[in-house]
Formats: C-alpha cells, sequence, structure tokens
C-alpha cells in the first residue's frame, strides 16, 4: 500500500485505468475463489435470508444433516432443519459469529456465521461454514484454552486461600461471662446470616470476631474481606469499595474496569472498620447495597448486583454521630440488626492469664524465641493496668519485655518500664514496687476472678471453687477478705 501511494504521488499508476480494473477483477475473483474453497473444504455451508430461511445449503451439509436432497431444506426456518443454530441472531444483529461450537445430536461440529450485506451495507441474511466435524482438530487450541483455564482456576484457589479468615472463635480467648456472651452471640450471627454491628474499644479484637463469624457461616468458603474505612483517603475510598471504570478519574491511565471490595467479596463477607468514619455520600451508596444488594461503580451507569454480608465495627458511639448529623440514622439502623459488644480487658480481668498465655505462645511461634511465663509480680502488675489499648496493648507490651529480658518468667520489673508508671504510684526502688503496688494488684485480680466465677455459678460458693481449682475453704477466706457475697451453703 505504501508503495502504491508513493507510486501515485510520482504519477506511474493511474488509479483510474488499467491498475484500477485489474485490481477489481482480483477482489471479486478472490472473494468467489474464498467462497469455492470453503465450500470445496468445510464440512457444510448453509445460507439464510433475513428471516432466517434457509437459501442455499451444499449437498454436503445436507447429507450430514439427514436430509434427501439440499432443496429439503430451503424456504424452511433454518431451526427446522439445524436445532442448535445461531444463525437467526447473526442475520438480526448483523455481528458474525467466527469461532463456535455447535451440537447436532450426538455430534459436536466446530461453525464460523457471517452476516451477508448488500451494496448499501444493510444486513440481508447470514452464511455458515461448518470447519470441521471433529473437535480432535482444535485439540492443541483447546489444550490450550484447557491449560488457562486450569491456571486461571489455580490462581483463583490460590486468592481464595488469602481471603479466608485466619482466626476462629478459639482464638477469642476467655471463659468469663463477657466473653462467653460474645461468642454465643457470635454463633447465633452466623447462623443467620443478618448484618452484623460489632461495637468496642480498640484493641478489642473486633476484626477477629468478624473473621471467626465468617468462618462458621454458610459463606465460610467464600471470600471475607476487609476495609478499614478511616485509613483510606476520602477521595480514594469510594472506587475501593464500589470499583471504577475506565476514565473516572482525570488523568488515570488505567484502561481496565477495576473491581471494588465489594464486588471481590461477592458471595463471601466485606468487613467495614472504622463504619462511624465513612462520608456521608458513601454511606447512602452504602445503604443501597444493604437494602438492593446493587451498586453502581464509580463513573458508571451499570448496575452490579452483589450477594455480600456486610460486617461493620466502630469503636465510636454511632448514636451519637447520628445525632450530630455525621451518620446516617437510616443506615445505623439497617447496620444496627444483630449488634455484639466487645468487653474492654479491663473488664475482664480474670481472662488476662490465659489471654496473656495465649500472646505469649504466640509470640514465640513467631519470632522462635523461647517460649516465656508469666510469675505472680508480674502477672499483678499487668492487672493493676488500666490497658487503653486492650489486647492490641497487651500484645506489645507483652513481647517488648520478651525481647528486653532473657528470664524465662516475666516479672513485674520487666513490665513497670515498658508501663510507664507514674512517679507518684510507682515507688523508688522496683524492690518497694513488689510489697506495696503488687498486693493491691493481686487483690484486684483475685477480687475479679472470684466474682466471675461467683457471677457463673450464681452466687454458689462450692461451684465458684470448682471452677477457680481451689477449696471451698480457700475461696471462703478469700471471699470474706475482699468483702464478697456468696451462699456459703451451697
Amino acid at each position: 500500500m505504501v508503495a502504491q501511494l508513493k507510486a501515485k504521488r510520482a504519477g506511474t499508476i493511474d488509479l483510474t485505468g488499467e491498475f484500477y480494473r485489474n485490481s477489481v477483477a482480483i477482489h471479486e475473483r478472490a472473494i468467489r475463489s474464498l467462497f469455492d474453497q470453503l465450500d470445496t473444504f468445510c464440512e457444510g455451508a448453509i445460507a439464510v435470508d433475513r428471516e432466517a430461511r434457509v437459501v442455499w445449503i451444499n449437498e454436503k451439509y445436507a447429507e450430514t444433516l439427514g436430509l434427501k436432497c439440499p432443496d429439503d431444506a430451503l424456504g424452511r426456518d433454518v431451526e427446522d432443519v439445524i436445532p442448535n443454530s445461531l444463525m437467526r441472531q447473526v442475520a438480526e444483529t448483523g455481528r458474525a459469529i467466527l469461532l463456535d461450537i455447535m451440537e447436532f445430536g450426538n455430534r459436536a461440529f466446530v461453525v464460523t456465521r457471517v452476516p451477508i450485506k448488500d451494496d448499501e451495507n444493510q444486513v440481508i441474511g447470514a452464511i455458515g461454514f461448518v470447519l470441521y466435524d471433529r473437535l480432535q482438530h482444535l485439540r492443541p487450541i483447546v489444550d490450550k484454552f484447557a491449560h488457562l483455564q486450569a491456571e486461571l482456576a489455580k490462581a483463583r484457589r490460590s486468592l481464595a486461600e488469602h481471603r479466608r479468615p485466619r482466626y476462629s472463635l478459639a482464638n477469642y480467648v476467655g471463659t468469663g461471662p463477657a466473653i462467653s456472651e460474645v461468642k454465643r452471640l457470635a454463633r447465633r450471627a452466623a447462623e443467620l446470616d443478618a448484618t452484623v454491628l460489632i461495637l468496642g474499644e480498640t484493641g478489642t479484637g473486633k476484626e477477629l470476631v468478624a473473621q471467626a463469624i465468617h468462618g462458621i457461616s454458610a459463606r465460610a468458603r467464600q471470600p471475607f474481606v476487609a476495609v478499614n474505612v478511616a485509613a483510606i483517603p476520602e477521595a480514594l475510598l469510594e472506587s475501593e469499595l464500589f470499583g471504577a471504570v475506565p476514565g473516572a478519574f482525570t488523568g488515570a491511565t488505567d484502561r481496565k474496569e477495576r473491581d471494588g471490595k465489594l464486588k471481590v467479596a461477592d458471595g463471601g463477607s466485606l468487613f467495614l472498620d472504622e463504619i462511624g468514619d465513612m462520608p456521608l455520600p458513601l454511606q447512602a451508596k452504602l445503604l443501597r447495597v444493604l437494602q438492593e444488594r446493587e451498586f453502581e461503580p464509580l463513573g458508571s451507569n451499570k448496575v452490579v448486583h452483589v450477594d455480600v454480608r456486610i460486617v461493620a465495627a466502630t469503636n465510636i458511639d454511632l448514636q451519637e454521630r447520628v445525632a450530630k448529623g455525621l451518620f446516617r440514622s437510616d443506615l445505623y439502623h439497617r447496620l444496627n440488626v444483630l449488634t455484639i459488644k466487645l468487653p474492654s480487658l479491663r473488664d475482664t480481668l480474670s481472662d488476662l492469664p490465659a489471654i496473656a498465655d495465649t500472646i505469649l505462645e504466640q509470640i514465640s511461634a513467631r519470632t522462635g524465641h523461647a517460649l516465656r511465663s508469666l510469675d505472680p509480680g508480674g502477672l499483678g502488675l499487668l492487672c493493676a493496668h488500666r490497658w487503653p489499648g486492650n489486647i492490641r496493648e497487651l500484645s506489645n507490651v507483652l513481647e517488648r519485655a520478651m525481647m528486653l529480658t532473657d528470664s524465662p518468667r516475666l516479672r513485674a520489673e520487666d513490665f513497670a518500664p515498658i508501663l510507664s508508671l507514674p512517679a507518684e504510684a510507682a515507688p523508688a526502688s522496683l524492690a518497694g514496687l513488689g510489697v506495696r503496688r503488687l498486693r493491691d494488684a493481686m487483690n484486684e485480680f483475685e477480687r475479679s476472678a472470684l466474682q466471675a466465677a461467683l457471677a457463673v455459678s450464681h452466687g454458689r460458693a462450692a461451684a465458684a471453687a470448682q471452677a477457680l481449682g481451689i477449696s471451698r475453704a480457700t475461696f471462703y477466706k478469700k471471699a470474706a477478705k475482699l468483702g464478697l457475697k456468696f451462699e456459703a451453703g451451697s
């Protein structure tokens, strides 16, 4: 073509003369030759008009279809001759189907179908060719396709493994009344497949409980996707949740549609942490997801339907934000279907020893350091702390103490500098710290433990003593010292 243009500029080719007539003749001959070759080498050919009525069929195809002669098919709807034919679709839409597998009886054919157009480029019919009557001709392509499908399935399984929950209710350590109630509600939430709202201070294990709910629900084999709403800039949060089409952002170079976390979590669970920080415009879109199970990606008018379970969490008072106009009341009521309130660590001190032991085991397994334990002084000091960061803070304190000492048992002296005790609370020497402050700490710990045991045993001293693993006489002595009331004769 380039040579022809250069020749034209040089005046060596006259497109209106002999060259033009020859090119037209070759083009027409090529069309006839192509048709003749296809008719000769393919396993069958058929043509239909605009109404999908058969206007021509070659003898080879008529014989394959069980017709006595080609004329038996003329004028009939193509579906009467070939039940699974898509020729009507091509004739009506004008869109070719270049490669397809068509079943006829117990046989399968590889076919191609293209529209027929007149001089005004209007569709007047369609023609189809059976390229192969045995699929083994396509074996190399089929094998390659199967290999690609297998690789895709493997990648999807790998992604699904990464999206599976890492925690179960067994990881939510504790046997006290508050923690037991959380586990009961979590199991109930898993059975109901309802929207869940998890409330609790920072570091209380909200995502752990959300993963545990997903892991014992009917959606367990589907993705669990977590999004921290507060950690994503407002300008990006909409595309992160709902996805975006190409060109949704000014200056963006991505030409592919981007799936949001809602689409990724389809069939599974979407955990929205810090839901109270979601901007008001996005709250309306999330409300639509909860009500209609549908949304529109950023920059698109296409409605996407999803089947996803929303588990939301927050450490702030949503009712207060509703009152201030910072959170939609209708969204709050949609989220507040089944609410689980996680207790703070300072309210479950009776479970602190078990929680601390579990964390120490996890740290040892992760870092390779020798397993440590707590001595009574160290445990007492931990029980005296208020733990504003809850279990996350406890984990940090325990790991720092392990890094700073070689002692197999973590003592009060190991924790005092980490917890930054105020001057008025901490005596001049660590020995003094162990005399006065630890006594108070142990009393507080024992009080919490005895109170928890009495709550579980409904005030019965014998059952409470058995739960604590101490004698009834020891229980009476400690309870009397701490001023606790119980049923002595039980």
